[in-house]
């Protein structure tokens, strides 16, 4: 089979694309509302994209009736965010803070999502997420037919669980992706865990 995208319309390429670029990590970004309530929603178009600066980047659609999406609003507004990266046992929470919901309404608070505090950054992060980046925004971008906006952010200060990050003995830190049990997005509602980790040493 060959799938001539030119000839789909916007959605189909949507579900086509999702399930063919697997799998994706997710970022689970936390936003302030103008009210200071806080808003929680995930993004699997994401991914670290340079590391001087360290940038990241996801992107966001709009709503389903053509305007603005919260976290895009609160970002423009704000400059600042949190990337959480979910662990597969946060699946329910996470897919719940999927829901559209008014601006305003907070997704924390809606699905008793606690937080904890990030040293030397105005946000906090999600708490039983094991890893969590405290972001500032570097660029924002719009691109499409359909103005889909390019967050980049520049990761200020990564949070690490102490179970999941080590030095080893070579002095550089070393992060159990085993540990932290990552969340990937496929395609439609299906979701992945980890499976076997494999293990390649680069050639020189």
């Amino acid at each position: 089979m060959q799938i001539n995208l030119a000839g789909l319309k916007a959605a189909d390429v949507y579900f086509t694309l999702t399930q063919t670029v697997i799998p994706r990590p997710i970022a689970w970004v936390l936003t302030e509302n103008k009210d200071s309530s806080l808003n929680l929603a995930p993004f699997s178009y994401f991914n670290a994209v340079a590391s001087d600066p360290p940038l990241i980047m996801f992107s966001i659609g709009l709503q389903p009736n053509g305007t603005k999406k919260d976290t895009l609003i609160n970002i423009e507004e704000r400059g600042h965010f949190v990337v959480n990266i979910a662990s597969v046992q946060q699946l329910p929470a996470l897919n719940q803070t999927s829901a559209t919901l008014p601006y305003g309404a907070s997704e924390v608070e809606k699905n008793a999502i606690k937080t904890e505090a990030l040293e030397g950054f105005a946000l906090p992060r999600v708490a039983e997420c094991k890893l969590a980046m405290s972001c500032n925004t570097y660029e924002l971008k719009t691109i499409g037919n359909n103005n889909q906006s390019l967050v980049f952010g520049e990761v200020q200060s990564i949070w690490i669980d102490d179970d999941c990050a080590e030095v080893n003995e070579k002095g550089r830190l070393k992060i159990s992706a085993k540990n932290i049990e990552p969340l990937a997005r496929l395609g439609a509602g299906e979701y992945a865990s980890f499976g076997e980790i494999l293990t390649a040493v680069r050639p020189d």
